[in-house]
């Protein structure tokens, strides 16, 4: 078993036996994706939740008219599609693509929460999936806070305050590149280049593609 599935959120508290039952009673595989491939679509149902093990995926809307939204990010360890795995009857409103080359662990969850409870594993997968979720929550409250300002500039340093406080650092890396940083805040790439190259004349922060650093 890889290091990255042992270790992660989804099977704390759970021995190395009941992670391996876990498991195989989830059905886990893997899958290969190439980037900007679409792992799950808009308007289909799925009871899998997926867990990125190498490479990112974005969660993202696309209208009819082509115009995308990017809602998250997630790197490797970190989970998609975890609620609607658990409704299996909701029609997704979201694509999940991936980013990069990724590798990503597909787990049949949709049948735990009306199966038997009686095995070991059972009752701490279920409070794992939830706390998955409400850190999902938390993200996604974040980003409405950020898109709430009519500000270009304002969108932008609430994320990348935001991004400094979880790194406990002035200087880090986001995951996305210049258009998607665009789309994630709903912006116009071209005036959000321009704000973001003012910001740094004017001495607010530095930056080299997606790595930058805030300076007080």
């Amino acid at each position: 078993m890889r290091k990255i599935i042992s270790d992660s959120i989804l099977f704390r508290g759970m021995t190395d036996d009941e992670k391996e039952k876990c498991l195989s009673s989830l059905h886990a595989r893997e899958k290969a994706f190439k980037k900007n491939n679409i792992i799950l679509h808009a308007g289909e149902t799925t009871d899998l939740m997926g867990m990125v093990i190498s490479g990112s995926v974005t969660i993202e809307t696309n209208d009819v008219w082509g115009n995308r939204t990017i809602l998250s990010h997630a790197g490797a360890g970190q989970f998609f599609a975890e609620t609607y795995a658990l409704l299996p009857d909701e029609v997704m409103l979201v694509d999940v693509t991936a980013n990069e080359d990724s590798e990503i662990l597909f787990m049949n969850v949709g049948g735990i929460l009306s199966g038997p409870s009686s095995v070991s594993w059972s009752e701490k997968l279920i409070k794992n999936i939830l706390m998955i979720s409400l850190h999902k929550n938390l993200n996604l409250s974040g980003r409405s806070f950020h898109t709430s300002s009519k500000s270009c500039r304002a969108r932008l340093l609430s994320y990348l305050s935001s991004v400094s406080l979880k790194k406990h650092s002035t200087e880090f890396t986001i995951p996305f590149n210049r258009q998607q940083l665009a789309d994630y805040l709903n912006l116009e790439r071209t005036n959000m280049s321009k704000e973001l190259s003012k910001m740094q004349r004017e001495g607010i922060i530095e930056f080299h593609k997606n790595h930058f650093k805030l300076i007080r």
